[in-house]
């Protein structure tokens, strides 16, 4: 497969995970679930990835990348059958599991597949074309989650998305069988968190984490706070879509602003910029404000991931790229599983407004790591 057949079957599974995403919020809401059921509900979504992303990138290593990746969208059709025929919290639980589990085969598998057909001089731009992708799934999905599920109901969201699974599944088939297997002695536990040794791979880590629980955070509690500022769904779903339109952008122009700076400059300035737009969103009373804060986190928050992914692939063993990428989906995963129920703590305590200035701290905090790396 090419690389704009790698880049489509992202860009679809993306596309699933941003369309329901902001709806499986709303549709808890309305079935009542508290603030805090929110935050563990946006949690079981990193659940599985957290315990068996190493395994997967190791099994990926040793076996390919086609089944696991054809795998991936067989479950994440099950996780948007549950919550069509069950309108109940329990089935927006299970979709949320079956999603975590698609999102570990798919994401590895398909950063694998890239990283081998791509060289040491393509690896910035192909991982930045692929981040493109991802984000255009961020754009296109809670577009179209928004207006489906204001305009018609929730479940046809879900139906939506069950086509893209079918469709995916047939593109997937073009993925090239394994040359060979791998054979070495399998690594333990402890093996591959001796990888954490490298700095290379605990810089890229410590940044991937940071900005997809930040993306986490503002998936699922935006649509709250748009709601107490009477924002419709549709307006939600822009102002999300706009975010990612930005995300989009900026992964576009990387790789200029990699030739012209650090690679820590990029990361200081953009985690920043991003902490910063967190931290006045939730006082913005203008619509068109409000946007342009999230216009502006999408901007820092776009350069962390393409970044992240390239040095750890740069940076891993030639036969263990998969296991490597997986324990960089752990670490995210363990990020998103935290911080949704703790930012849940902190919303049910004092309020939306918390959980945005919260986070914005810890983004301004996190920014000076790469300052100091930088120095």
């Amino acid at each position: 497969m090419n690389l704009r057949g790698i880049l489509l079957l992202i860009f679809l599974f993306q596309t699933i995970i941003n369309a329901t995403r902001p709806v499986i919020t709303l549709s808890a809401d309305e079935l009542g679930a508290s603030i805090f059921m929110i935050g563990i509900l946006t949690s079981s979504f990193a659940f599985l990835p957290l315990i068996f992303s190493i395994h997967a990138g190791k099994i990926i290593d040793k076996f390919g990348n086609r089944m696991p990746i054809i795998f991936g969208f067989v479950v994440s059709i099950a996780g948007m059958i549950i919550p069509t025929l069950y309108s109940a919290v329990w089935s927006l639980f299970a979709s949320q599991l079956l999603l975590g589990l698609a999102n570990i085969c798919i994401p590895i598998a398909l950063q694998n597949q890239l990283g081998h057909q791509s060289t040491p001089k393509n690896r910035d731009y192909f991982f930045s074309m692929f981040s493109l992708c991802v984000a255009l799934g961020a754009v296109i999905g809670p577009l179209v989650g928004g207006y489906l599920s204001e305009h018609i109901s929730f479940q046809v969201v879900y139906v939506f998305c069950i086509v893209i699974g079918v469709i995916s599944i047939v593109f997937s088939f073009r993925i090239p069988r394994a040359a060979e297997k791998i054979s070495r002695p399998p690594s333990k536990l402890v093996d591959s968190f001796k990888l954490f040794e490298n700095p290379l791979v605990r810089k890229a880590l410590f940044s991937s984490a940071l900005v997809l629980y930040s993306k986490d955070i503002f998936v699922a509690y935006f649509p709250l706070l748009g709601k107490q500022m009477h924002l419709s769904t549709s307006a939600i779903g822009w102002i999300i879509a706009l975010q990612g339109l930005a995300t989009m952008f900026v992964r576009f122009i990387l790789p200029k602003l990699l030739d012209a700076y650090k690679r820590d400059t990029v990361l200081f300035m953009s985690i920043l910029v991003a902490g910063i737009a967190f931290l006045l969103l939730p006082f913005s009373h203008s619509v068109y404000l409000i946007a342009l804060f999230a216009i502006v986190m999408g901007l820092g928050l776009g350069c962390g991931q393409p970044i992240s992914m390239t040095t750890t692939y740069n940076a891993s063993p030639p036969d263990r790229t998969g296991e490597v990428l997986g324990l960089r989906i752990a670490t995210n995963r363990f990020s998103q599983l935290i911080a949704p129920t703790l930012f849940g703590v902190i919303g049910g305590s004092i309020g939306m407004i918390g959980i945005f200035l919260f986070s914005g701290v810890f983004l301004v905090g996190g920014s000076l790591f790469f300052r100091k790396q930088e120095e």
